[in-house]
């Protein structure tokens, strides 16, 4: 799954946050966390009332595109817009949270990794109007703006630009305006991400932001991450960065240029730009049931905190591939 999300700061941190699968994006990551029973069944209630408020085929007669753009019901049923491209690669992203929650590669290899948990996590905002360690934009109804396919018949993108503007809901945790544009897009089998945040609003506004990637790995213990730069606290002196045991470090002003060998003879790449650092996250034995099978490697705005006076706006790109080694 891999998320985006948006910390928007006043004077404490508050966020924005968004989500797309196993190829991933943090700890109680990516907006994937630990929920009891309660919130179960509170997810239940509200992807029920979501799919009843939305008419998805309405939607699909408006946005969709013939065998590029469609718009169904997809993950606990929830409307979910999925791209398809001439080559074979899929997409899939929910409009709850702008989480993009399958990249299949042509051949149908899924590269993302689902929790077992995720349901649970979409589970709508919090009756406290509490804000949230990822923020709210991963909790919050997101409106289709645009769809695309290139027009030239040899190289058709398919692409979906969603919108998240404030709201009662995100103005009880956060007093300002914005708004959030986040297009994902296939370019053949690469996966891209287009994030635009503009301060709408009558005064300056700080957050910080990430996009929390969960990849499919065969076996953490065989998964590497090519040196991101350096950590927090300490120097990496690794040029690898391997597995045995719980991870969470965050490499400031890293590479805009990331590789995750998966242990299968590919590694998931990532290229970003205006993302200053890198996270690296495994929760190991936290989570008996699925450590194993994934990482996350997520570009984050997380070191130097993005500052928009009125008018203004904020601009980033990622964009995932898989290659072999």
């Amino acid at each position: 799954m891999v998320a985006a999300t948006m910390r928007a700061r006043c004077a404490p941190v508050a966020g924005l946050g968004t989500q797309q699968r196993s190829f991933r994006a943090p700890r109680a990551r990516t907006g994937l966390g630990h929920t009891n029973g309660r919130a179960a069944r509170h997810y239940q209630i509200v992807t029920a009332a979501a799919a009843a408020d939305t008419d998805i085929a309405a939607l699909n007669d408006q946005f969709g595109i013939p065998g590029r753009v469609e718009v169904v019901a997809g993950l606990g049923g929830l409307p979910t817009v999925l791209l398809k491209h001439a080559c074979g690669a899929s997409a899939e992203v929910t409009l709850f949270g702008a989480c993009v929650t399958s990249w299949k590669q042509a051949s149908g290899d899924e590269v993302l990794f689902m929790r077992p948990d995720a349901l649970q996590i979409l589970a709508g905002p919090d009756p406290n109007d509490a804000m949230q360690q990822h923020g709210f934009a991963r909790n919050s109804d997101w409106s289709i703006a645009a769809t695309s396919a290139d027009p030239q018949p040899d190289d058709q993108d398919p692409e979906v630009t969603l919108v998240l503007r404030d709201n009662d809901y995100t103005r009880k945790m956060w007093p300002h305006a914005f708004e959030v544009a986040y297009s994902v897009s296939l370019h053949g089998e690469l996966l891209q991400a287009d994030m635009r945040v503009q301060n709408t609003g009558d005064k300056p506004f700080e957050f910080t932001a990430a996009l929390h990637s969960y990849i499919e790995v065969s076996d953490v213990a065989e998964a590497k991450v090519a040196d991101p730069l350096n950590p927090t606290k300490k120097k990496e002196e690794r040029e690898e960065v391997t597995f045995d045991g719980p991870t969470d470090s965050v490499y400031l002003k890293a590479r805009d240029y990331v590789e995750l060998d998966v242990g299968t003879g590919a590694a998931v790449t990532v290229t970003t730009n205006k993302w200053s650092d890198v996270v690296v996250w495994s929760p190991w034995t936290a989570m008996p049931d699925c450590y194993r099978q994934f990482v996350c490697v997520e570009s984050a705005q997380f070191s130097t905190p993005v500052s928009l006076k009125p008018g203004e706006f904020w601009r980033s790109q990622a964009e995932w591939s898989v290659m072999d080694l």
